[in-house]
């Protein structure tokens, strides 16, 4: 299986939503405002009316915002109707699926230019609900009934892999560190700012209110500190996991050979791939994504690419074990060896290989529905070289995404190349 697509297909644009929490926003919102950001970024301009069907990511504004039928509801409201409209869910591998989903009709012939989005408005429900909303993305006859939530299924995973490695906990704090730095260069994202300005920020409040002063000399011991990075479900701990978060993302898909209609420079879909897995209690290996391996090898493939071509990659770090997984199952790193990797600053935005330059899952933010197309705009704008502060130097001209969803049963993979 070649898995080569039928024709060239090409990004002409890309935008997204501030990412965050606003309590007086809507999907609606936050679709516009990304589908706003995207015709910004068209270099020869977008009329609306030359986007022939519109692809949406989202995992369950049923449950977050008591909405249904929600494609064809966006379309309208930025007047795409009557295109066809459509909602694709996968967990937290929505966005990316929906990306290649529309890749894929593009490639068939079905249409020329479509518009692959996605959006996810959370933070509308407190906590202990989102909780559960994202719990259904498990085995709900199996898994939740047993008290699994999803950072339990990742810490599941990072005491498989410590215990297999001998990988200390502490070193999952430098994903953090990394992705938090990255995200201060971001202003999209919803964390803009490095650990230390956190820890700073919080010692300048006490001292505002007169109470005690922590003593932390470092980012090291604030996040040793449980008072500050609380245990969330053991050994991950507050600053392991990504945040609740609304936001929306967009980018505009089109074959190639109408490509020149909308920008002289495109981003090329080199490669894409597509696996699913069983759920994480019918697995023999907690270690490594199965799904993630399968896909990536599906995309080399397509592209004609081996791991050490590509340049940077955003990948699924809902949790900071996540992103050591993911740059093991891509081949970037062996088995093992992805967290030395990270400690030695391998994967920071001026190191060798740049991972989640945009901040990541965990500091640009998850909406879940939205995560996986949020990943091709910082990977366009990053091949187009328009990165800001946070460029990979070197000129990279060709890049990889990876979006899970749940706990691997379902990953994408695509490959991006300067056109």
């Amino acid at each position: 299986m070649s898995g080569k697509l039928g024709r060239p297909v090409c990004l002409v644009g890309a935008g997204m939503s501030k990412f965050g929490a606003f309590p007086d926003k809507d999907s609606r919102d936050l679709f516009v405002e990304a589908f706003q950001d995207l015709r910004g970024s068209v270099d020869k301009g977008l009329d609306p009316g030359e986007i022939e069907a519109v692809y949406l990511g989202n995992f369950s504004s049923d449950l977050f915002e008591h909405q249904g039928h929600l494609a064809p509801i966006l379309a309208d409201w930025v007047g795409l109707t009557p295109r066809a409209a459509l909602r694709l869910e996968d967990a937290c591998a929505s966005g990316g699926v929906t990306l290649r989903q529309a890749v894929l009709a593009v490639a068939a012939g079905a249409y020329e230019v479509v518009l692959a989005a996605g959006v996810e408005r959370m933070t509308a429900l407190p906590t202990e609900a989102v909780t559960d909303t994202l719990a259904t993305a498990g085995d709900v006859l199996y898994e939740f009934p047993a008290g699994f939530t999803f950072p339990g299924f990742y810490a599941a995973m990072a005491t498989a892999y410590a215990a297999r490695y001998g990988m200390p906990y502490e070193a999952l704090w430098e994903v953090a560190r990394k992705n938090h730095l990255h995200a201060s260069r971001n202003d999209k994202a919803q964390f803009p700012m490095t650990i230390r300005e956190i820890m700073d920020r919080r010692i300048a409040k006490a001292r505002e209110k007169g109470g005690p002063v922590p003593g932390w000399k470092d980012e090291r011991e604030f996040l040793r500190d449980p008072g500050a990075n609380p245990p969330v479900a053991w050994p991950l701990r507050l600053f392991d996991c990504s945040p609740i978060t609304d936001g929306a993302a967009a980018v505009l898909v089109v074959a190639e050979e109408v490509a020149r209609r909308f920008t002289d420079r495109p981003v090329r879909v080199l490669g894409t791939g597509q696996a699913s897995d069983a759920c994480l209690y019918g697995r023999e290996d907690l270690t490594s994504l199965r799904a993630a391996r399968e896909a990536a090898a599906q995309a080399y493939t397509a592209a004609g690419v081996k791991p050490s071509r590509i340049r940077l990659a955003e990948v699924h770090d809902c949790f900071t074990i996540a992103e050591v997984l993911a740059i093991e199952d891509l081949g970037f790193f062996p088995p093992g060896q992805g967290w030395r990797a990270t400690v030695d600053g391998a994967t920071r935005w001026d190191g060798p290989l740049p991972v989640n330059t945009s901040g990541g899952l965990k500091a640009k933010g998850h909406p879940v529905g939205a995560s996986g197309v949020a990943q091709a705009v910082e990977l366009w704008k990053q091949l187009r070289g328009e990165a800001g502060a946070r460029q990979v130097p070197g000129d990279p001209d060709v890049a990889l995404a990876h979006n899970v969803g749940g706990t691997g049963q379902t990953c994408v993979v695509h490959i991006l190349g300067r056109g």
